[in-house]
């Protein structure tokens, strides 16, 4: 299964900033001819986005009617792209707020559940579709410095592959991004080489024109993907000793 971008119409949840802005950019270079733009508030849409096309939605991914709402609304969505996403950056066992672990599940697994949910009968009724999942390599293996945020991607991944065993039988393909260091807020205090948010769109985008399952987007996915392969022990001690380090967890910011 694939779907084309040309003449599309996509909603991105997260679309205000980072990966999700650079996937509503993408959407609209690429031809679609109408993009969504989901943002908790209208207000944080950027005015540039607005200016070139795009439809602000008021959408919270956590609130079932707000979810039920943007359906109603973007009732003729033919691409859906779950990149709205959370990540406390704190401890998962030894946390300084024991709910930051509930919340990263609630919007990275429970919120893009909410997502596909509703959203698979307005893809089938409009032929079928894609939808396109941005999750994270931390979700791909155990990653102890990510906390909970990694349990939470992890079950999205699962997440991705059983809606699309599901939703098959409609036409919906369901590819999942596994995403590795970008260059967005959430990333900010990681060092090293970080890809941009548009590649990692254009990449996605692209993987979902070719049906693909899965798709790592960066470089880094890629490396920590393969290093995990041939040791996962090694890889497991790694995370553990940047994790007691203070590597790459030095406080706590939202997400995308």
């Amino acid at each position: 299964m694939s779907a084309d971008v040309a003449g599309g119409i996509a909603l991105v949840t997260g679309g205000n900033r980072g990966i999700g802005k650079a996937f509503v950019e993408e959407l609209q270079e690429r031809g679609a001819s109408r993009v969504y733009c989901g943002a908790r508030s209208i207000a944080d849409v950027p005015a540039d986005l607005v200016s070139a096309g795009a439809i602000a939605v008021q959408l919270d991914i956590t609130d079932p009617e707000s979810v039920a709402a943007a359906a109603a609304r973007c009732a003729d969505t033919t691409i859906l792209v779950n990149n709205a996403g959370y990540h406390g950056r704190d401890r998962l066992v030894l946390a300084a707020d024991p709910e930051v672990a509930r919340l990263e599940m609630e919007v990275n697994y429970f919120g893009t559940l909410n997502m596909i949910r509703a959203f698979a009968p307005v893809l089938s009724a409009n032929g079928g579709g894609a939808i396109v999942n941005v999750l994270s390599v931390a979700g791909a293996f155990p990653t102890a410095f990510m906390g909970g945020y990694s349990p939470a991607k992890s079950a999205a991944l699962f997440l991705s592959t059983i809606a699309r065993a599901e939703l098959e039988p409609q036409n919906t393909s369901v590819t999942a991004l596994v995403v590795g260091s970008v260059d967005t807020r959430m990333a900010a205090h990681v060092e090293g080489e970080k890809e941009t948010p548009r590649t990692v769109a254009a990449v996605g985008l692209d993987a979902m024109s070719r049906g693909e399952r899965m798709m790592d987007t960066d470089a880094m996915a890629v490396a920590a993907r393969a290093r995990y392969s041939v040791d996962p022990v090694r890889w497991e001690r790694s995370a553990a000793k940047a994790m007691r380090a203070g590597l790459l967890t030095t406080g706590r910011r939202p997400a995308r």
